[in-house]
């Protein structure tokens, strides 16, 4: 039976400490050139790998981040994933993914709880207050990622969050609508309680009326690519007063009403109706779509999960939100402006 090489031979082999193998094998330790290469060349010679696991248990850390995510067949959170599993990584911590089905996310907690792991990071989901307080207390501090916490206005959520300016997006979007002529603008919407749709709906509904309009009709596609597909055929399957734009809820939404638009309904984009998008993924710059939509920026907003989760697991501040700002990128799929819309 072989023998388990363990750290201790690797450090009386390299002439060093344990401690100082110990950092060679931790992400982002401190350790001297000359000190890794005699750590490596010893493990090389013993046919030594660091137990993960064992280190856990000495370090009561297991480096492991629990990421819970729904709606992966909507471009903008695959590419999320993986820009928040290489953010990581760089922290020295691994990704341990879960897919939830629904917007709540509650029944999974229990089950990523048993993995000890010391952080969560939750993608177009939410969770309750009382299941965030126990992951708090359980030593896994949780992190919303494009969604901000249901609470009452007396009661802290023990959940940090991380959003895009979803409301002055929207306003964007409905200022640059209103500018480029439109009188019949619609609202494709998301999941109707999602904090995102809510957001989004509400700035684009105010900077409407600002602006002395409203919203000529409005239909649910729930971010999903065929609710969307039906919901465009709702809003545009009467040929007598129609929309003449549409503002949806989210590019992954958009390109499927686009299709229905063009493919089903015989419609040309922007010239019989523009099409405003949401999130600014990679699909939206196609040739196929150009779609003028708000870019959430991706990589602020990792990178502000990626603090909150190190504060809040080193215990160096409490849970709290923070609002990114976005832009709108203006591409082929709306009419040129024909002057500026001004909110009085």
């Amino acid at each position: 039976m072989k023998n388990t090489v363990t750290s201790v031979d690797v450090a009386r082999l390299a002439q060093v400490s344990q401690s100082a193998v110990s950092r060679c094998y931790t992400s982002g330790a401190s350790v001297s050139d000359e000190t890794r290469a005699r750590v490596v060349s010893a493990a090389k010679k013993l046919g030594y790998r660091p137990n993960a696991i064992a280190r856990s248990l000495i370090t009561k850390k297991s480096r492991i981040i629990g990421v819970v995510m729904s709606q992966l067949d909507n471009q903008f959170y695959p590419l999320v994933l993986e820009k928040l599993s290489q953010r990581l990584r760089k922290d020295g911590y691994h990704v341990l993914l879960f897919i939830n089905d629904r917007d709540e996310s509650d029944g999974v907690l229990a089950e990523i709880l048993q993995y000890q792991v010391d952080g969560i990071v939750m993608a177009s989901t939410v969770l309750s207050s009382a299941l965030a307080r126990d992951c708090a207390d359980a030593g896994s501090p949780v992190v919303l990622f494009n969604r901000m916490s249901r609470q009452s206005a007396n009661e802290l959520h023990p959940a940090s969050a991380v959003t895009s300016d979803n409301e002055a997006g929207a306003r964007m979007v409905a200022r640059h609508l209103v500018a480029g002529g439109h009188q019949r603008i619609a609202y494709l919407a998301g999941l109707e309680a999602s904090s995102t749709n809510l957001d989004r709906e509400r700035g684009f509904r105010e900077e409407l009326a600002l602006l002395g309009t409203r919203i000529h009709s409005r239909a649910v596609g729930n971010y999903s690519f065929e609710g969307a597909q039906r919901a465009a055929r709702d809003l545009f399957v009467k040929k007598q007063d129609r929309p003449d734009a549409v503002f949806v809820g989210s590019d992954h939404m958009a390109i499927a009403a686009m299709d229905v638009l063009r493919t089903e309904l015989g419609l040309k984009v922007p010239e019989d109706v523009s099409v405003v998008g949401f999130d600014n993924v990679p699909q939206a710059a196609w040739g196929a779509y150009q779609l003028t939509t708000v870019e959430q920026p991706v990589d602020l907003m990792i990178e502000a999960t990626a603090t909150l989760l190190r504060e809040q697991i080193d215990r160096t501040a409490t849970p709290h939100a923070i609002t990114v700002p976005c832009r709108l990128v203006v591409r082929a799929s709306t009419r040129p402006v024909t002057s500026p819309a001004r909110t009085p």
